[in-house]
């Protein structure tokens, strides 16, 4: 039997599936509280940020290495 990957849906809007980097930022900036997940759009609004800004985000913890975003 193949086991397929649960995917996620943002808590918000209910887009899907979630990209593996939009799972990492959330995890990363909100933690992981079990609670769910927001899309990159959501996500910005919920921060008051733009989308522009959390992309350069995930790039910086790229660049850090962030096992997250591996």
């Amino acid at each position: 039997m193949i086991a397929t990957m649960k995917q996620e849906t943002c808590k918000s809007c209910f887009k899907e599936p979630l990209t593996k980097d939009e799972i990492g930022l959330c995890k990363k900036l909100l933690g992981d509280d079990g609670d769910g997940f927001l899309c990159i759009e959501c996500l910005a609004s919920y921060l008051d940020c733009t989308v522009e800004d959390l992309l350069d985000k995930i790039e910086e913890f790229k660049d850090d290495g962030c096992e997250l975003f591996q």
